[in-house]
């Protein structure tokens, strides 16, 4: 499973998370970090990306659209990249 890190994310979690996840990334890292969730959604269907995000946004599409792609809704408030 690779995942797709949103925007309200850190970059440096791509790096801790690379030997469990290999293969994943951050939206800026794939030209995203401007793009609407739509766009991003599409994105990570396409290629079979899970997207992480403190947005719930991405959980009503999930609840309109279906998968792919799965969702993580990380509902932790405003903490530090640790404790993510």
């Amino acid at each position: 499973m690779k995942l797709l890190l949103d925007q309200n994310l850190s970059r440096r979690l791509v790096g801790r998370l690379s030997n469990e996840y290999p293969g994943s990334g951050h939206v800026t890292e794939v030209g995203l970090d401007m793009a609407s969730d739509r766009a991003i959604w599409e994105y990570a269907g396409d290629r079979d990306y899970v997207i992480v995000s403190k947005d719930a946004d991405f959980r009503q599409l999930a609840f309109l659209h279906g998968p792919p792609p799965k969702v993580v809704w990380l509902r932790v408030g405003n903490v530090s990249t640790s404790v993510i």
